[in-house]
């Protein structure tokens, strides 16, 4: 069975990780979300990556099915904002191999925590992504060793 285009684009632009660094209203954040994902679902994909929209400026790039997109305000520059879009999505390329939406999905926290990584009050706060992934595969091995099972010995520090 067919699907139309308008039934196949409601279930495009599904927020799967947001990250705000300004304080903002529930209801100021979904509006503002709902009008970003409409106005960049309905751009061509030919067109730039940039945008004005209100006082600030948007950038975004498609991977694939996924769309990473960034607001900005309007003196910062979108080229290093298009780079760390591209290094988020490196990031998340190497740790989940090939990263597709269901990785977000079903691992959100993991992608949250990259992100938190590699990026600290919307600055790049490590730029090699050798030490973020680093970073990531330490807090795996941590979290590893606290889901563990212990013995009884081990709980009160015998062994």
């Amino acid at each position: 069975k067919k699907i139309s285009k308008k039934s196949s684009k409601i279930r495009q632009g599904k927020l799967r990780l947001q990250k705000w660094y300004v304080p903002l209203s529930d209801k100021e954040r979904k509006k503002i979300s709902r009008d970003l994902v409409q106005t960049i679902l309905a751009r061509k994909p030919k067109m730039c990556s940039f945008l004005e929209w209100r006082d600030l400026k948007i950038v975004y790039k498609r991977y694939a099915s996924l769309y990473f997109c960034c607001a900005v305000e309007d003196q910062d520059n979108e080229l290093i904002t298009l780079e760390i879009i591209h290094r988020y999505v490196e990031l998340l390329d190497k740790y989940f191999g090939s990263v597709c939406e269901l990785d977000i999905i079903f691992n959100f926290e993991k992608a949250y925590f990259i992100l938190d990584e590699f990026l600290l009050g919307g600055e790049a706060q490590e730029t090699s992504k050798k030490n973020v992934l680093k970073a990531i595969e330490q807090a795996d091995l941590l979290q590893e060793e606290a889901e563990a099972p212990r013995s009884v010995l081990e709980e009160i520090g015998l062994t």
